[in-house]
């Protein structure tokens, strides 16, 4: 009987012209119509048969390859009809949207380490090895289909206002995944691990989920920032643990345990920052023995031997030098004129000014940081951008007098002049 059913209905064109015969047959006999009325009707419409037979054809063959593949999908189970039928998930979620998920998660099981290294260095000054090291970590565990805990879990150490935050952030967009940003000063007292896990029931907040068990109930793809990780109270430190280790973590209010196996933790610490730099140098050729100093280095300098114990990978930050806080210098001084509403004209950063701030950077020594940096730019240039806009500049060019006046100059659209805006640089 089962196989009976296919049979008759492969058998259904053939029935179908069978019985449209049969139907004409019956209204000729019902009309009363002669042969000879046929023929002659036959003789009148005789130009247009072939037209009728070509589209009757197309019509014909399209149907079959229709079926042909509807069937073929139909086995796979990924029936798919567009036009006359709707598809299901058009009709039950948003389409477009799942297969662009789909597509992403597809993509980053492969990711081009070359590509995303490329995209870091040209985004974080200075750390070009570190942004090479961790593009070839994150395609090896991307690529790893079966994992019981996180993809990755990430130690950036130096000194600070090196880029650590910043390459997190950074990989975060190059990698299209959501960023989780916890600072971890605010986590020093014993009571701040319910901040981020949730608090038990019958204690005030337990009818909302914690930063972190909510953010990566919503987002477990998420790249989870923890910034100043050695402030964190040993507390806040237990409860990242079984997140590390067993791939999951528990939500205080209601005992649901989340997953963090499709997640990458990074951690930033500003402590041990001369052996960790020292060791790296000395031993940039061999990783074993590099990683096994470092890691002894952090265990003197107080960090906590249970989470370094769970550390895949530690990534030394280099101190910015020469050229490269130069960049850093181009890049601030960019940021804080579009932050004035304004643009700068190419090439209209005088070298001189850039000089000026790596000259202070270094009277500064070691313990420079970027805020130094930002802070030093904005005494420079912060009054001219203010007078620029008041007159309606829209594109300007900066430049310091040997006098030591910063002057901002607005460029029109040839490049040329127009106007200039002096403040006096603090000496």
């Amino acid at each position: 009987m089962k196989g009976l059913l296919p049979a008759l209905n492969r058998l259904m064109p053939l029935m179908m012209v069978i019985f449209l015969v049969l139907a004409s047959i019956q209204m000729a006999i019902s009309l009363h119509l002669s042969l000879a009325s046929l023929t002659h009707f036959m003789e009148w419409c005789a130009p247009a048969w072939p037209i009728i037979a070509a589209v009757s054809g197309l019509l014909t063959i399209g149907g079959l390859l229709f079926e042909t593949r509807a069937e073929r999908l139909a086995r796979k189970g990924l029936l798919r009809r567009r036009g006359w039928m709707m598809d299901v998930l058009a009709r039950l979620t948003n389409r477009n949207a799942l297969e662009e998920m789909l597509a992403r998660e597809q993509r980053e099981t492969t990711i081009d380490a070359e590509e995303l290294a490329a995209n870091l260095r040209a985004r974080v000054i200075g750390q070009d090895q570190v942004c090479e090291d961790i593009a070839v970590q994150l395609r090896r565990r991307l690529a790893l289909q079966v994992r019981g805990k996180p993809v990755g879990i990430f130690l950036l150490a130096g000194p600070p206002g090196t880029g650590k935050t910043y390459l997190a952030k950074q990989m975060a967009r190059q990698l299209e995944r959501p960023l989780l940003h916890f600072d971890m000063t605010q986590m020093s007292s014993p009571h701040a691990a319910t901040q981020l896990f949730g608090s038990p029931k019958g204690y005030v907040g337990s009818d909302t989920y914690g930063k972190l068990t909510g953010g990566l109930k919503e987002k477990p793809d998420a790249v989870v920032l923890l910034d100043e990780i050695e402030k964190a109270h040993p507390d806040v430190f237990k409860k990242f643990l079984t997140a590390w280790n067993d791939g999951h973590i528990t939500e205080a209010s209601t005992g649901q345990q989340i997953s963090t196996v499709r997640a990458i933790f990074v951690l930033t610490s500003n402590i041990a920052t001369d052996a960790l730099t020292e060791i790296a140098d000395r031993l940039h050729d061999d990783p074993d023995r590099m990683r096994a100093e470092s890691v002894e280095a952090l265990r003197q300098a107080g960090f906590a031997p249970e989470v370094l114990n769970r550390l895949d990978r530690i990534f030394v930050f280099r101190a910015l030098k020469g050229l490269d806080i130069a960049r850093v210098s181009a890049l601030e001084i960019e940021t804080m004129i579009e932050s004035y509403g304004l643009k700068v004209e190419t090439g209209g950063i005088d070298a001189s000014l850039l000089m000026d701030v790596m000259r202070r950077q270094s009277r500064m020594g070691d313990a420079a940081s970027a805020r130094d940096l930002v802070r030093s730019i904005e005494d420079m240039i912060s009054e001219s951008l203010i007078v620029a806009r008041q007159q309606g500049a829209s594109m300007i060019r900066i430049s310091r007098d040997e006098d030591g006046t910063v002057t901002a100059k607005i460029a029109d659209n040839n490049g040329d002049n127009s106007e200039s805006m002096h403040a006096r640089l603090t000496p």
